[in-house]
C-alpha cells in the first residue's frame, strides 16, 4: 500500500492540516483502517476506493470513523488529481455525507460541501468552565455547539481545558470563533471525543460556520484563518443548501507499506 501525507489549507509544508491518503483498489476491514489512522497519529486518515474520477471516500480519526472531513477530502482530491488521475479537475465522492465533489482551479482546491444549519443556544456553567472564558453566544449547529468570543485575540489566545470539553454532552466537536482582523472570521476547533484535541484547519466546521456568520453578517462569500498553532486560510462561500469551500495543498510525503512495514 502507499499513501501520501499532504498538508491541506497550506501554501507549504508545515502548515495547514496534515492528513494521510491512501487509494486503494479494494477496501481494507475497517479494523485495519482504524489501526492505519491510529499508527499515522494525524486528525485524519482517508481511504478511497474508485476510478476514473469517481470516488468512494471515507474518513478514520485515532478514535473511529467520521461522517464527514473537509481537509482530508481536499487532501485526496490533491493526490488523485495530481498523482492518480494527473491532469484531470474534477473528482466526484460517494461518502457517509452523500455526493461531494471537488473542482480545481489553478492550484486551489474548492470543495461542494453540504450547509450545516445553526441555531442560537442556551449557555451553560460547565461550557464556561470548559472554556476558561465566558462567550457572547453559543449557538448549535446539526450536532457541535459553536462559541462566539469578543475579539481574534480571545480566540488565539484561548486554553480550554480539554478534558471538561471532552464532558460536554453536545456533539463531537467544540468551535470557537469571532470576528477577524484581516479576515472575516477566525476559528479554531476542538475534537477531544475522537482523540484529536485540536484540529489544525477543519474544513467541515466551516460548513456550519458559514450558516452562522451569513447570518450575522449577512453576505455570502468569506476569507476565514484558523487560528490554530499551525493555522491556515479558508475562501468560503454560501450556495444555498451548499458550502463551497477552497483551500490549497502542500505534498509533504510518499510513504510504501509492504507487507506491514514501512519503507
Amino acid at each position: 500500500m502507499r499513501f501520501y501525507q499532504v498538508d491541506a489549507f497550506a501554501e507549504r509544508s508545515f502548515e495547514g492540516n496534515p492528513a494521510a491518503v491512501c487509494v486503494m483498489d479494494d477496501w481494507l476491514p475497517d479494523e485495519v483502517m482504524l489501526k492505519v489512522a491510529v499508527e499515522n497519529n494525524l486528525s485524519e486518515t482517508a481511504f478511497a476506493v474508485g476510478s476514473d474520477g469517481r470516488y468512494d471516500l471515507r474518513w478514520f480519526t485515532p478514535g473511529g470513523e467520521i461522517n464527514l472531513c473537509g481537509h482530508a477530502t481536499l487532501a485526496t482530491s490533491y493526490v488523485i488529481m495530481n498523482h492518480i488521475e494527473p491532469g484531470i479537475d474534477h473528482v466526484d465522492y460517494d461518502t457517509m455525507s452523500g455526493h461531494l465533489g471537488v473542482d480545481r482551479d489553478g492550484d486551489t482546491y474548492i470543495l461542494d460541501f453540504p450547509r450545516i444549519g445553526t441555531r442560537p443556544y442556551d449557555l451553560r456553567e460547565d461550557m464556561v468552565e470548559a472554556l476558561g472564558v465566558e462567550p457572547l453566544e453559543v449557538w448549535m449547529g446539526e450536532r457541535d455547539p459553536i462559541f462566539l468570543l469578543g475579539s481574534e485575540e480571545e480566540v488565539r489566545n484561548l486554553e480550554p481545558d480539554i478534558d471538561r470539553i471532552k464532558s460536554l454532552p453536545e456533539g463531537l466537536g467544540a468551535f470557537v470563533t469571532a470576528k477577524g482582523t484581516d479576515c472575516d472570521f477566525v476559528s479554531r476547533s476542538f475534537w477531544p471525543k475522537l482523540n484529536v484535541p485540536e484540529d489544525p484547519v477543519c474544513g467541515s466546521m466551516h460548513c456550519s460556520l458559514a450558516d452562522f456568520w451569513q447570518r450575522k453578517l449577512g453576505k455570502d462569500d468569506f476569507i476565514a484563518h484558523q487560528v490554530s498553532p499551525r493555522g491556515g486560510w479558508l475562501q468560503v462561500r454560501c450556495d444555498g443548501d451548499r458550502i463551497r469551500i477552497g483551500g490549497k495543498a502542500a505534498l509533504y510525503a510518499v510513504f510504501e507499506v509492504d507487507d506491514g512495514v514501512l519503507i
